[in-house]
């Protein structure tokens, strides 16, 4: 495997664990309302397509060759994707405290 489709790969790991995030926390908001044995059912099933998913997507670029550090991408950008939400919470927590502040102040120099 050339250089130039490893760097396709890491980088197709890394947004593909950005994806994994968001699917998986859509996943459990869609599955809140069901009995624990269809939770189970379903969850299962979920992963289950998101690792086909995935495996397609490497034998499409690379002939389904797996490398750890594939994996260690993944896994970073499931990780990376969790603090950026984090990070845009906390800005709209503190814009929306913010517009609170200015409100007050505003109203109270009128």
């Amino acid at each position: 495997m050339n250089a130039k489709t490893q760097i396709i790969v890491l980088l197709f790991s890394y947004l593909f664990g950005f994806l994994f995030y968001y699917l998986y926390h859509l996943n459990y908001h869609l599955i809140k309302k069901y009995k624990s044995f269809f939770k189970s059912i379903i969850t299962i099933m979920f992963m289950y397509n998101i690792v086909l998913i995935y495996l397609i997507c490497l034998y499409k670029i690379n002939d389904g060759m797996f490398h750890i550090y594939f994996f260690f991408m993944l896994i970073l950008g499931y990780i990376s994707a969790i603090k950026i939400k984090k990070l845009l919470l906390s800005n709209v927590k503190f814009s929306k405290f913010i517009a609170k502040i200015k409100k007050t102040c505003y109203t109270l120099k009128k």
